[in-house]
């Protein structure tokens, strides 16, 4: 290959793969763009007719996702680079002797370098009847239209799905959304073969049937029974049994795409996939191969995402003229969620079948739990496998060829993880973040180059944190440890317009009785409009003490400014942009009408359903504007929200006690039921959840709760400051043998006081640990009143529980809080609300978000996050940043320059701008 990067580039294909090469190429400057003029001419022929999309995301359009959501690049990404991209024009041959590509459109491109990122097709075995009407493949967004529009004509009731890995469960999941009845067919005796072992397969199963999806394992399909117009109407098995279907999805497996490179003479190894060398170089070298259509030089096919987008990078080096990275295998390492299943493994997950590996096994066949750990001769961590709770693969997966630092007990067992070593004890060059591939050394440099004293400053030097957010809790720790080895104070302020924390922020507002956000902000900060950090903080602390400072409701007036996007919507707001609907099951008790309403509910807006693990039923997919005729019908039917959204009580698991287990020695589901309805709409600094067992068989598991609570022969034990969450935490006794009134009496001072003293997003498992004296100071504080401040924690809780209404029924009462939801008119300037965003919808398609300062200036940005694809930037929390009026989307809180659009976390990523005229109705 020559030295100088060649002129004429063609990529065939426009996956997910491809466009990483095409970004890979810029962010080496190998491209024309913005005040650059050279670098060289690149065509881009794709098959399908849109440009790249999210694959991995593909099923989230059976749930509502528009399908432009799923786009991976803006509309002017091509014209910005000067790439020339031809949508629905696929390579339909190549010439490798004169260096050209004919399309299927007749045009005939010269190159210098050619890339085939042409990926894989779905496998369908040799099925009699594969051809009949009502069977699919799941792989593009043709696919997924088709599948959707064959339902919707109706009378469809079954499907099936010939395939039980992870491409099949996807499908699965997509069959159930659209309400079908669903099979799954796998060959191998377990699902998941690839990833999984019996013992994990089994856990899966458990989850999957209990969704009411019907697994057949060791069996194939024989046929498909079709009726006299050629419609599917059975899947015939291998055992003889036969299967109603009237859908059929095949997705049993790929195939390398290598059709072209085998036609025009390139080596292709027999097993399929165009093979490459370490560089991704083909046969010919100036032909190279990424992704699924690739047999790398380990001999490996990889349909994973994160390989591809490795050997799309490797590529990019050596056309850019570096040639100094190299693909010679990945990680095959991965953690999913499937069906509402949380799946992992890591390493070797098989070393156990050499007799070699010792294993340390948790396994609980009721939760659909399993963790199994594989450790080598040394005891190192050679692999392992998470069904059910993969909370412990961040911790465990950097440790894969060493040995751990705990032991390997702590990082499975219930209630384990207390003496695990955090995200600050891990070997430098842990990838602490996935999506930026950002090492633990990277972060510990930027801090120690920058001085670096905030998340806020981690994220801007290595845009770690800045992708899917979940390794925040990482980064800090990172963070903390870096500044207590160098001897830095942390800031102890919540950020820079309050140097005051939390508790202190608490202590203020209800000693000087300040009822809104400016007369706090005037009184002890230092200007600006406030942040994403420190506005929904005072929106807690003033709903924790709205009933004595006689403060309205969570969203009148100022408030609603305050509000994270969950807590001014009243609902969860999901991965798509949609939002969750979680009414209150109090102790789990509800009737067979209730049910009833609920399943008609979901029918009826095409919802996903699910039971929460805190035994509610959860309603998702929702779009803002359908939450208030949900919920009109919710109340109809005697639901009240469960507050699932907010910084307060999830809900108090029970079992069901003394009413009919033969165990039980107290009424469980009475005291759940009393518990949940004395501390609904508490606001916290976390969330907090709680559980009443009825006997010591525990199965409630109320040792995991922040407040838990078992029966004995003499009354009520209580525990808490418990955490199920990324680091168990078993709870600790804190009083015994109670009857239900001294109980209540303790458990409302226990909260007050933990509600007082504890800082920001601090669960009790963490406050407990922090606060001195642990343990033995809030027993001595709630127990023999050390403080002397009982009575006021008692009268504090009283008021509380005497002011409680339903957040929902006061919306619905409300008109100017329902004008919140929905587009109508929000472009109207004179009708926005200072600090808060509105969504506007422009005439030529797509949305603006339309936000006033409190000094009347108005901003208007595309509405669409590009982190995330979903159009919530309008629900974001807008503040100001070193005086910079700004917009923390309410995905993942990266913050924007709302007069540039500039990411300040990413400076490579940023908000179109949209001319504030534009957004009048």
């Amino acid at each position: 290959m020559p030295s100088t990067p060649p002129q004429n580039l063609v990529l065939i294909g426009y996956g997910m793969v491809g466009h990483r090469f095409l970004e890979a190429l810029a962010e080496r400057d190998a491209l024309p763009g913005p005040g650059r003029t050279t670098g060289r001419r690149v065509t881009v022929l794709a098959e399908e007719d849109v440009p790249a999309y999210d694959r991995v995301h593909l099923s989230s359009v059976f749930a509502g996702t528009p399908r432009g959501q799923l786009s991976l690049a803006d509309s002017a990404f091509a014209d910005r680079h000067g790439i020339d991209l031809r949508l629905g024009d696929p390579a339909v041959r190549i010439d490798t002797e004169a260096r050209t590509v004919t399309t299927a459109r007749g045009a005939r491109l010269a190159y210098d370098a050619l890339v085939l990122a042409t990926g894989s097709s779905p496998f369908v075995p040799p099925v009699p009847g594969r051809e009949a009407t009502g069977c699919f493949t799941y792989r593009t967004l043709t696919d997924v239209d088709k599948l959707i529009a064959y339902v919707g004509e109706g009378g469809r009731h079954t499907g099936a799905v010939i395939g039980g890995g992870l491409l099949g469960l996807e499908a699965a999941g997509a069959l159930r959304t659209l309400g079908l009845r669903t099979h799954v067919v796998e060959f191998a005796p377990r699902l998941m073969p690839l990833q999984v072992d019996d013992g994990g397969a089994a856990a899966l199963r458990t989850t999957i049937e209990s969704m009411g999806v019907t697994v057949h394992t060791g069996v194939s399909a024989r046929g498909i029974d079709t009726d006299a117009e050629g419609r599917a109407r059975g899947l015939l098995l291998s055992d003889g049994h036969r299967i109603d279907a009237d859908v059929v999805v095949f997705s049993a497996g790929i195939r390398p795409r290598d059709r072209l490179a085998r036609e025009s003479g390139l080596a292709v190894d027999a097993r399929g996939g165009v093979a490459v060398d370490a560089h991704c170089r083909t046969s010919d070298p100036r032909v190279f191969a990424v992704g699924e259509c690739a047999r790398t030089a380990d001999g490996q096919v990889y349909g994973l995402v994160a390989p591809g987008y490795r050997m799309a990078e490797t590529v990019a080096d050596r056309l850019a003229g570096a040639a100094s990275l190299t693909f010679t295998g990945a990680d095959t390492s991965t953690k999913l969620k499937l069906m509402g299943a949380d799946v992992a493994s890591f390493g070797d997950p098989f070393a156990g079948e050499t007799g070699e590996a010792a294993e340390v096994l948790f396994s609980d066949g009721r939760e659909g739990v399993y963790k199994k750990l594989l450790l080598g001769p040394g005891g190192q961590l050679l692999g392992g496998i998470l069904v059910g709770d993969a909370a412990p693969y961040d911790a465990l997966k950097p440790h894969v060829g060493r040995e751990l630092p705990a032991p390997a007990a702590a990082f499975v067992a219930p209630g384990g993880g207390e003496g695990t070593p955090g995200a600050d004890a891990l070997p430098d060059d842990t990838v602490v973040c996935s999506c930026h591939n950002v090492t633990k050394a990277a972060v510990k440099q930027a801090v120690a180059e920058h001085g670096l004293t905030d998340l806020d400053g981690i994220k801007r030097r290595t845009k770690a944190g800045t992708g899917c957010g979940g390794c925040a809790g990482s980064l800090q720790a990172v963070l903390d440890a870096e500044l207590a080895a160098g001897g830095v104070e942390k800031p102890r302020g919540l950020c820079e317009h309050f140097a005051l924390t939390r508790s202190e922020i608490y202590r203020v507002v209800r000693d000087e009785r300040l009822c809104s956000f400016t007369e706090l902000l005037a009184k002890h900060g230092t200007g600006g409009e406030g942040c994403a950090v420190c506005k929904p903080v005072v929106a807690n602390v003033l709903g924790t003490l709205a009933p004595e400072l006689g403060i309205g409701h969570v969203l009148d007036g100022e408030q609603a400014g305050l509000q994270d996007s969950g807590d001014l919507f009243l609902a969860n707001l999901q991965k798509d942009g949609s939002y969750s609907v979680v009414p209150r099951v109090a102790g789990g008790e509800i009737t067979a009408e209730q049910v009833i309403v609920l399943g008609e509910i979901a029918r009826d807006h095409g919802l996903y359903t699910k039971i929460t693990g805190a035994q509610r039923i959860g309603l998702f997919g929702a779009r803002a504007e359908q939450l208030p005729g949900i919920w009109r019908r919710l109340r109809a039917a005697g639901f009240e929200s469960g507050q699932a959204y907010g910084k307060s009580l999830r809900a108090v698991k029970s079992c069901v006690g003394s009413r009919f287990c033969r165990f039980g020695q107290g009424d469980s589901i009475q005291l759940a039921i009393d518990l949940e309805l004395r501390y609904r709409g508490l606001r916290t600094p976390h969330k907090f959840k709680g559980g009443v067992s009825g006997c010591l068989r525990e199965c409630a598991e109320a040792h995991s709760k922040d407040v838990g609570v078992i029966a004995t022969a003499k009354g009520w034990n209580l525990y808490v400051c418990g955490n199920g969450g990324a680091r168990p935490r078993h709870a600790d006794l804190l009083a015994t043998d109670l009857s239900t009134a001294e109980l209540l009496k303790v458990v409302d001072r226990f909260l007050m006081y933990y509600v007082m003293t504890a800082e920001r997003l601090e669960r009790t498992a963490a406050w407990i640990q922090r606060i001195d004296g642990g343990l033995d100071h809030v027993k001595e504080v709630v127990l023999e009143d050390s403080l002397g401040i009982c009575a006021e924690l008692e009268a504090q809780m009283e008021r509380h529980v005497a002011a409680y209404r339903d957040e929902w029924e006061a919306v619905l009462d409300d008109p100017a809080a329902l004008s919140r939801f929905g587009h109508v008119d929000f472009g109207a300037l004179d009708s926005l609300e200072p600090g808060r965003g509105r969504p506007v919808r422009l005439p030529g398609g797509g949305e603006a978000a339309v936000f006033k300062t409190a000094a009347g200036e108005v901003y208007a940005v595309s509405n669409r996050d590009p982190f995330s694809g979903a159009d919530v930037i309008a629900n974001g929390i807008m503040g100001s940043r070193d005086g910079v009026p700004v917009v923390a989307s309410p995905m993942h809180k990266q913050v924007f320059d709302l007069r540039t659009g500039q990411c300040l976390d990413d400076p490579e990523v940023s908000l179109p701008l949209v001319a504030v005229e534009e957004a009048r109705p």
